[in-house]
């Protein structure tokens, strides 16, 4: 958590002291009958965080599937400049009419060749929190009853809807070497393939190819540039609903206690865009985006401190631990993951008892 949390708790705690102080003389003779209450809270989220996943291994090829490049069939390529893939045969005698290739340079002798750009020296995941994230809550208690053999313990059923905005972006920059692999795959010398650039189909018929490649290569392409830009925006929306017991510790003070189910709404946009330079070959730009909406479900628990300082009115503060697990969501050959399975929430607000 941030270093400056704790002053914030501290400053809170001294306002409500001195405000009790200077309203110590009041006759407040506080409603302890009233089965209804409302609150309205800042709400403060802590230890949430995006991974991303899959940087340093998904140059083009990742940006492909992102950005559009799929067969016609809908399925990713696996190479920055075409796709080898199994067709309707299963690939029957090693040959293959699933296949497509972008330009004609790529044909060699009786070989068509194909190529996967990586960058060894990015990180393959990196992770980013913008603590503290503020968000709001309304909440409704209910009293359904009190115990006075239990120090007037009250209990009820409390339900509360909250909202709370999250926005996280990570900028990288590499320079350095990138690993570049060639495959080439054999086609039946004598016959020509298709111009380029092609794009052969699941059922066939086609032109076939090999489907598994006479020669592998691996070259070093020096001095190249790489940019990354990984953004996730979210409008988190919350529901908690459970049971609540509430203990008076005098005229002023309450403790409160309860947990129950909690559900999220996460309505979010996850993109990246890649920008890499290489020397002689110039710069080629990808990008991916996605939006998507989810519902996420588990448990909470939580404890509140009230000052009621008036008959129908009381300051309160608490913390809520959530669990809702882990929202995880794909781009191309990258993952985005937002963490929300241990998320701790700060409360401070003003409820009205009726």
């Amino acid at each position: 958590m941030k270093k400056h949390f704790p002053h914030l708790l501290l400053q809170l705690t001294g306002a409500i002291l001195f405000a009790n102080v200077a309203l110590a003389d009041w006759d407040c003779p506080c409603d302890r009958d009233s089965t209804n209450r409302l609150a309205l809270s800042l709400r403060l989220g802590f230890n949430i965080s995006a991974k991303f996943k899959g940087i340093g291994g998904s140059l083009q090829p990742g940006a492909a599937a992102a950005n559009g490049r799929r067969t016609r069939e809908g399925d990713a390529w696996n190479y920055d400049d075409g796709y080898v893939l199994t067709d309707i045969s299963g690939n029957f005698g090693n040959q293959t009419w699933y296949w497509g290739y972008e330009n004609g340079s790529q044909i060699s002798g009786n070989d068509i060749l194909f190529h996967r750009t990586t960058a060894p020296g990015l990180p393959a995941n990196r992770s980013d929190d913008n603590e503290p994230y503020y968000g709001a809550e309304l909440t409704y208690y209910y009293q359904l009853g009190v115990k006075d053999n239990w120090h007037h313990m009250r209990y009820g059923v409390e339900g509360a809807a909250n909202f709370m905005p999250v926005s996280l972006s990570m900028n990288n920059r590499f320079t350095g070497d990138l690993t570049r692999q060639t495959d080439a795959y054999p086609y039946t010398p004598g016959t020509t393939p298709p111009g380029a650039p092609y794009q052969g189909s699941f059922e066939g018929p086609g032109f076939v190819i090999g489907s598994v490649p006479d020669s592998s290569t691996l070259s070093t392409i020096v001095g190249a540039t790489v940019l990354e830009k990984d953004s996730f925006d979210a409008n988190l929306w919350g529901l908690r609903v459970g049971p609540y017991i509430e203990f008076p510790l005098n005229d002023r003070w309450n403790i409160h206690f309860s947990g129950g189910l909690a559900v999220g709404l996460l309505d979010s946009s996850s993109s990246w865009r890649q920008s890499i330079d290489i020397p002689s070959e110039g710069v080629a730009v990808f990008s991916g985006k996605r939006d998507r909406f989810s519902v996420l479900c588990g448990a909470y628990v939580s404890a509140e401190v009230q000052w009621q300082f008036s008959d129908r009115w009381n300051l309160q503060a608490g913390a809520q631990f959530q669990d809702i697990g882990v929202y995880r969501e794909r781009l191309g050959l990258r993952k985005v993951e937002l963490d929300l399975s241990s998320s701790l929430f700060v409360t401070a607000g003003l409820g009205y008892s009726f």
